[in-house]
Order: structure tokens, then C-alpha cells, then sequence
């Protein structure tokens, strides 16, 4: 069954890079990416397209569960996979605050430059001061913002600890922090599989995703944080993982 599902998607990953990308990128081109339809920009819509079109491609079948918050939003999520980003934006357009390592990753590197990523060099306390001013700079412009607070990807077993500095940003802009759940396969049976393996490379869970099963992929939107409570940062950081959390166990007893 492995090999039939690499011969049927194959093909169509192939067009939606040959044929659909670059008719993408036409789109998200001036003077066309300014246009705006139903209040959203032309260049976010087809994003939003693009990384749907590309669910569809390895077999995920997108389902979502409340919705994203209007405006300037700090969005957080739990970090499982290279999948994550895909998911997110095909639900509502942010720029990631994402490794720096992801530029050269190939295609998702580049479509994630394009996508407006907001690349950190880990270990680099100069490159996190820069970025915690971009995140502000584009909150205070009524942009979205997406992070995983987890810092980094794990086996897809647990959700780690939330680190608070990357929610001053939230703080400082006064902008609702919007925690999101995502749950891949049913009642989320499929975070280890989707996660990256134990010294599994980029390309290598790529290429072993297209050959995977189709399967679900829950998004789950859940109750914004005000950035103004008791606790600060902290507090903030502590509230939206145990929501993250929450919904993903109702999940997995579901």
C-alpha cells in the first residue's frame, strides 16, 4: 500500500509545485498581492490555498475547531513536525517565528521566506532581540504573529514547557494571545508518526509523510489570552499550554 500511495501522490505533489506554485506566485506578486477579497489580501488567500492544496497532497484531511482570532493575534501551538506551519497557515496567514535552519531546507525554506518567517539563529541572544522587535514591530502594525513556545520539535509523545520570554512581545503590543491544539490522526493517535524520528532529517520525513496513510489533522482554536492579566508573561505561557494540553487529552479520551 505504500508503494500504490507514493505512485498516486507523487504525481500531483509534483503539480502542485510545477504548475500550481508558480501560478501562486504570480498571485502573491504586485500589483495583484494588494487586491483584497473579502477584506483578506489576495497574497494571504492564496497562501491559505497553496499550504491547504499541500494538506491534501500527503493525505491529511483538515478538520477545524473554532476559529482564529480577527487582527493582530500572537498565536501558539504545539510543535510536532515541519506539518505544523502547513496546517497553520492554511488557516489563517502569520508569520513564524521559526529556526534559521528552515531558509535552507529545500522548497519548505524557501516557501516559508515567502510566507514571511521570522527566522531565529538558537543560541544567539542578539538574533532573539531582534526578533522579539520584529514580532512587536508587526503586532503594533495589526499583523499576526504564529510561535511554538516549545521552542523546538520533540517525538510527538508530550507537549513540552512554554518558554514566557516570547510572549513579551504579546505584552508589549497589547495584542490577545491565541493558544491552538494540533492533533494529528484521530483523537490525535498520530503525533509520534508525524513527528520527526530519532535523527530523521528533513527530507527524510518528508519523503516517509507522502508514503503515510490519509488521516486527519485537527486544528483546534481555542480561548485567547488577554495580554493584560495577573502574572504577566508567565502566566500567559502557563494559561495557554494547559489549554493546548486540555483539548488535546479531551481529545485522545474521545
Amino acid at each position: 500500500m505504500r508503494a500504490l500511495r507514493y505512485l498516486l501522490r507523487v504525481p500531483f505533489l509534483l503539480w502542485h509545485i510545477l504548475v500550481d506554485l508558480p501560478v501562486a506566485l504570480i498571485l502573491m506578486a504586485p500589483p495583484w498581492c494588494a487586491w483584497r477579497i473579502g477584506g483578506t489580501r489576495l497574497d494571504h488567500r492564496v497562501i491559505r490555498a497553496w499550504s491547504a492544496g499541500l494538506l491534501r497532497v500527503f493525505g491529511f484531511r483538515l478538520r477545524r475547531v473554532g476559529a482564529p482570532v480577527p487582527g493582530a493575534t500572537l498565536f501558539v501551538a504545539n510543535h510536532v513536525s515541519w506539518v505544523d506551519i502547513v496546517t497553520l497557515h492554511s488557516q489563517r496567514m502569520m508569520g513564524f517565528v521559526a529556526k534559521r535552519e528552515i531558509a535552507g531546507w529545500p522548497l519548505v525554506g524557501w516557501l516559508a521566506t515567502r510566507g514571511e518567517t521570522i527566522y531565529h539563529e538558537r543560541g544567539n541572544p542578539e538574533s532573539l532581540g531582534g526578533v522579539m522587535d520584529e514580532m512587536q514591530a508587526r503586532l503594533r502594525a495589526g499583523r499576526s504573529v504564529g510561535v511554538f513556545p516549545e521552542g523546538r520539535t520533540r517525538d510527538g509523545g508530550a507537549v513540552g514547557p512554554f518558554h514566557a520570554r516570547i510572549f513579551l512581545a504579546a505584552v508589549e503590543a497589547g495584542v490577545p494571545v491565541q493558544p491552538v491544539a494540533l492533533c494529528y490522526g484521530k483523537h490525535a493517535c498520530a503525533q509520534r508518526i508525524v513527528a520527526f524520528g530519532p535523527k530523521e532529517s528533513f527530507f527524510a520525513n518528508f519523503v516517509r509523510l507522502i508514503g503515510e496513510p490519509s488521516r486527519e489533522v485537527e486544528v483546534i482554536f481555542l480561548e485567547p489570552v488577554a495580554p493584560d492579566g495577573p502574572g504577566g508573561r508567565r502566566r500567559i505561557a502557563e494559561l495557554a499550554r494547559e489549554r493546548i494540553v486540555a483539548a488535546m487529552d479531551e481529545g485522545t479520551r474521545g
